[in-house]
């Protein structure tokens, strides 16, 4: 397992991670339902919504791993850099800066 030391560090090899298209489409995916699982929990007031938020985030990514990347998840081995770098690369796809 690879050390980091900061995020600045752990970004390349994230994004290295992630080079098929497919998977990027599927954390962007991913990632847009968490925030739709969200603004619905927050209107409808039920936080049992919030439960469904890790199952779509982590489900679509997953599935793109094993599915097109055949690698294992960064989520395992760096879990807040790994949650991080969804987040920075959703932001990349959502302006521009990446590829989708």
């Amino acid at each position: 397992m690879q050390r980091f030391q900061s995020f600045r560090q752990f970004y390349p090899y994230y994004l290295s991670e992630h080079r098929d298209r497919r998977c990027r489409r599927l954390h962007f995916a991913g990632s847009l339902g968490v925030l739709a699982v969200l603004l619905w929990a927050w209107i409808s007031a039920d936080p049992w919504w919030l439960l469904a938020a890790p199952l779509i985030g982590y489900g679509f990514a997953w599935i793109g791993h094993f599915g097109f990347e055949h690698n294992r998840p960064a989520t395992f081995s760096h879990p807040l850099y790994s949650l991080a770098g969804d987040w920075v690369m959703f932001w990349q796809i959502l302006t521009g800066r990446m590829r989708l």
